[in-house]
């Protein structure tokens, strides 16, 4: 997915503004939303195993190249707290704070929200759970802005907008965003983790079988079906 997207950078310079709108939103950032769950399974260390964390670290931060948005390292602090935490509105990051569901609690407003949703799910731990920078973070991130830079300095601005543009559509209002509701928002009292066994599994690591992975966070999602 890391090649295709690179390859897909230097074919989308010359295309019109509409073409690469439109393939960041069906292609690219279906792509880019794939590997932000490849990266969900590499913080679990179930890439190169548990034995090998730092093998495990730097394949992340490669694969967050071509989303473009430097997350690879904080993400892992804050999801194993998220399992840690589950459900706590206090300590989980993962749920709307209660603001959250105060100001965006018509149906307008929560369409609104999903629009939004990268930016809050981006900014949330921040200020609920603030926590200090390791080096390997600001490692991620100076590599990911300078690979920014060198994107839009020798392929254009088109190809940036197609990379970051796709990362932040799919994360919104697009079919392959569609388990950030699905898997914790509480439709049922009681009820507080979900599942779907659908085709979108196959290209998002199998991350709907969302109670078998928390059940069993230290199984490959490759193996989830069969849990």
């Amino acid at each position: 997915m890391v090649l295709t997207q690179l390859l897909m950078l230097y074919l989308v310079k010359n295309w019109s503004w509409y073409t690469v709108l439109g393939l960041a939103y069906c292609f690219g950032g279906v792509i880019n939303h794939s590997l932000m769950l490849a990266i969900h399974e590499i913080s679990h260390n179930l890439a190169f195993g548990h034995a090998r964390p730092m093998a495990n670290k730097i394949f992340g931060i490669f694969a967050n190249l071509p989303i473009g948005l430097p997350f690879a390292c904080a993400f892992k602090k804050y999801h194993l707290e998220h399992h840690r935490y589950q459900g706590d509105d206090k300590l989980d990051s993962d749920i709307p704070t209660s603001l959250e569901t105060k100001l965006f609690c018509i149906t307008g407003g929560k369409l609104l929200w999903l629009f939004l949703q990268p930016l809050f799910y981006a900014l949330r731990p921040v200020f609920t759970r603030p926590r200090s920078h390791t080096k390997l973070e600001l490692f991620n991130t100076v590599l990911q802005l300078s690979f920014n830079f060198a994107v839009f300095y020798f392929l254009g601005a088109k190809s940036l907008v197609y990379m970051l543009g796709g990362s932040l559509l799919a994360m919104g209002v697009h079919p392959v965003a569609g388990h950030f509701i699905s898997e914790h928002y509480m439709f049922k009292k009681g009820s507080e983790t979900y599942s779907y066994y659908g085709l979108l599994n196959w290209i998002t690591f199998n991350v709907g079988y969302h109670n078998e992975h928390h059940d069993f966070p230290a199984v490959p999602c490759s193996r989830l079906p069969q849990v």
